[in-house]
């Protein structure tokens, strides 16, 4: 149980096609489809993560999930709607 207010990613787990499910300190758990997203992204540094083996190698890091060091970072907010936009 979280004792500080603060939401944040617990853990993540990637399921297929760009989905991850994500658990959060609150126990809440979210199905994140990313795929929408990157598909309609125009920026280079974003769709570059349409490369599947890339996408996959994001990390939790002070309870954000993340890609290649901050390179690709979405609000805890956001994933805990589920929501990506």
């Amino acid at each position: 149980m979280m004792s500080t207010g603060i939401i944040k990613v617990a853990t993540a787990i990637y399921i297929d096609d760009y989905a991850i499910r994500v658990s959060f300190n609150d126990e809440t758990e979210k199905l994140v489809n990313f795929k929408p997203f990157l598909l309609k992204s125009l920026h280079p540094s974003i769709s570059k993560y349409l490369d599947e083996n890339l996408f996959k190698q994001f990390k939790i890091s002070d309870g954000n999930l993340n890609w290649n060091d901050y390179d690709l970072i979405f609000p805890v907010h956001d994933l805990y709607e589920g929501i990506i936009a």
